[in-house]
């Protein structure tokens, strides 16, 4: 690979601290989820077409595991055709805020019934509800997903503080 590609493919990735924070986000929804049998978990792989048509791909994302029985086969190969009820989208640090704060917004009005947006460089975690004002939590130890996602807690000093 010659300098100036590699140049180019380390300028349009992320920082690997934000890989490993994304992987402990999805590892731990994903625990919860198995434990708790309510839901189905998804982590950045997985695409959505949101009912206003705009297609994302959150950070992790989490259904109620009734809301995907109606889904063919063929639709489950493909972008999904639903928001989920919880998304966590993690601010890396080439994401303007009020590109992924536009985001947040937009899965709320689509059906999310809660979203975390993540910004390990400012430590704060802004909260989305439907019908509610983003309550933004500075510096938090942790976050509860209740009652969307009852019990799960996501403790946050692994995220602020990747560890390597």
């Amino acid at each position: 690979m010659s300098a100036a590609r590699r140049e180019s493919w380390r300028s349009c990735r992320p920082p690997e601290e934000t890989g490993n924070r994304n992987i402990k986000i999805a590892g731990r929804l994903d625990a919860w989820t198995e434990r708790d049998g309510t839901g189905v978990a998804f982590d950045s792989s997985t695409g959505f077409v949101l009912p206003n048509g705009a297609m994302r791909s959150p950070d992790a994302s989490w259904f109620k595991r009734e809301r995907l029985v109606n889904l063919t086969a063929e639709q489950k190969q493909r972008f999904l055709p639903l928001c989920p009820d919880f998304v966590i989208e993690l601010r890396s640090p080439s994401d303007p805020l009020a590109t992924v704060e536009a985001k947040m917004r937009e899965y709320v009005e689509n059906g999310a019934r809660l979203g975390w947006l993540i910004d390990p460089e400012e430590r704060k975690v802004h909260v989305y509800k439907p019908g509610e004002a983003g309550e933004i939590l500075s510096n938090p130890g942790e976050l509860s997903g209740d009652p969307v996602l009852p019990g799960f807690v996501l403790e946050l000093k692994p995220i602020w503080e990747p560890g390597f």
